[in-house]
């Protein structure tokens, strides 16, 4: 079951996002993020949790893109899954629900950073109809490793 992430989730939401930075192929994020800085950061829309029982086991949200966009335009996509219950299919559950979503507010185009060791995330994001536009080298560190990354784009077609 997906449904809309509420505030009451981050402490399931967050030990999710600490397994994806923990990994160090999935986010340059820092770690022990709080709610109210997240909350600030992530567009107010197309925040949503998949539950397998009534544990929260993924979650998905986006980011805008820069300040000068407007917010309901562009959005970076984040798609987490806990450990343990990767490779069923919830990520691409997640991104597409979050394509549909965020589809509906007139978002047009959607992107994603994805490290090159993270070939689930580059699979889900290229059957969703995502395309690579771009190579990032070192464009950062996690856990003191520069990492490369692809920089992946899905525009609306309704909209694009």
């Amino acid at each position: 079951m997906i449904r809309k992430m509420r505030d009451t989730d981050w402490s399931e939401v967050s030990t999710i996002y600490q397994e994806g930075i923990d990994t160090g192929t999935a986010s340059f994020r820092t770690p022990d993020i709080s709610w109210k800085d997240w909350d600030s950061s992530h567009l107010k829309t197309c925040r949503f949790v998949i539950l397998q029982g009534r544990e929260i086991v993924g979650w998905c949200a986006l980011l805008p893109v820069m300040a000068n966009y407007d917010a309901g335009g562009v959005g970076e996509i984040e798609v987490y899954v806990k450990q343990g219950y990767k490779g069923q299919g919830l990520g691409s559950s997640l991104l597409n629900t979050l394509i549909t979503e965020s589809e509906k507010t007139g978002i047009w185009m959607l992107q994603a950073g994805i490290f090159l060791q993270n070939s689930a995330s580059l699979k889900i994001h290229e059957k969703a109809g995502f395309r690579v536009v771009g190579y990032r080298e070192k464009i950062g560190k996690a856990k003191g490793v520069w990492q490369d990354n692809l920089l992946l784009e899905r525009r609306n077609k309704l909209i694009a």
